[in-house]
């Protein structure tokens, strides 16, 4: 099954306690975060903080992620070296303007794989963009690297940069949500939205959270264990879509035991897109708990 980003759970590089304690939510990705959520004084004691967490902690079914500082710093290069040599988490890469930002990171994470004699290519990345630049520069980002599996929207500074602030309706996040999204389906990789900060507004975070997935994001950022439940429960599939989703996959089984390149359900053809929307229902479905299988729903 694809890895799945419905949830991606901001962990301060800096809290010790929430570090060792961040496997036991069911968030399907952790970011361990070395850059906003800690002060300058502090960079160096939690860059060793999720250096040791990596090494010696484990996060059963988790995607791990450190988003790092600007790695043209001497703190952010310090970052990448700590976090790449572990082998263990993919990079997030903050305030990304141009392609070339990506570019010039993937350099550094090389040099620091050949240097450890880690496989070349295996350390991913993620992107977030934060500016009008780098919306409108989406595209590039998104294509500027194959390591790149996701790139992700960061809404205080983008709104900030657009001298604005952040509404209920989020009609202001419209244009860069879209440029995200479709940024990252032309790439082939995953659109994650920005965090939703009011945490004890939890029918805000669902209204926002039925939004995005509407839109056709991914997953979303969150900052507090409380908002995963409510994201996942957004983004678990109906009944009825999975027992269309699993109506699709005997369809397409069928006409495979019969040889034929042909596939119809109900007197519609049943194309790619509609296999592979079935198969993203049946995976969110896995994901949520829900046993599917040929025979129907077991709950």
């Amino acid at each position: 099954m694809k890895q799945l980003r419905r949830t991606m759970l901001y962990v301060p590089g800096n809290n010790a306690g929430m570090i060792q304690d961040a496997g036991i939510y069911k968030a399907d990705s952790i970011m361990f975060d070395l850059e906003d959520s800690v002060s300058v004084h502090e960079k160096d004691s939690a860059r060793f903080l999720v250096y040791q967490a990596l090494t010696s902690l484990v996060y059963p079914d988790k995607e791990l992620v450190v988003r790092i500082n600007d790695p043209r710093t001497e703190i952010g290069r310090e970052d990448l070296e700590a976090i790449v040599s572990t082998g263990k988490a993919v990079i997030r890469l903050p305030k990304t303007e141009t392609a070339q930002d990506v570019i010039d990171c993937e350099s550094l994470i090389e040099a620091i794989e050949k240097k450890v004699r880690l496989r070349v290519g295996s350390t991913k990345m993620m992107a977030a963009v934060e500016s009008a630049s780098g919306v409108l520069n989406a595209k590039e980002i998104a294509l500027a690297s194959r390591r790149l599996t996701g790139i992700a929207i960061g809404a205080e500074d983008y709104v900030t940069d657009l001298k604005t602030t952040r509404s209920e309706d989020g009609i202001e996040l419209l244009f860069g949500r879209s440029m995200i999204l479709l940024a990252a389906r032309n790439a082939g990789i995953d659109a994650i939205d920005t965090v939703f900060s009011d945490v004890n507004n939890e029918e805000g975070l669902r209204k926002e959270t039925k939004l995005i997935r509407g839109l056709g994001f991914d997953g979303k950022s969150i900052i507090n264990p409380r908002q995963i439940k409510i994201v996942h429960e957004v983004f678990t599939p109906t009944e009825k879509e999975i027992s269309n989703a699993l109506r699709v996959i005997e369809a397409i089984h069928e006409a495979e035991k019969k040889g034929s390149g042909v596939v119809s359900l109900n007197g519609k053809m049943v194309d790619k897109p509609i296999v592979a929307r079935a198969e993203r229902v049946l995976d969110l479905a896995k994901a949520a708990g829900i046993a599917v299988d040929g025979e129907g729903i077991a709950k």
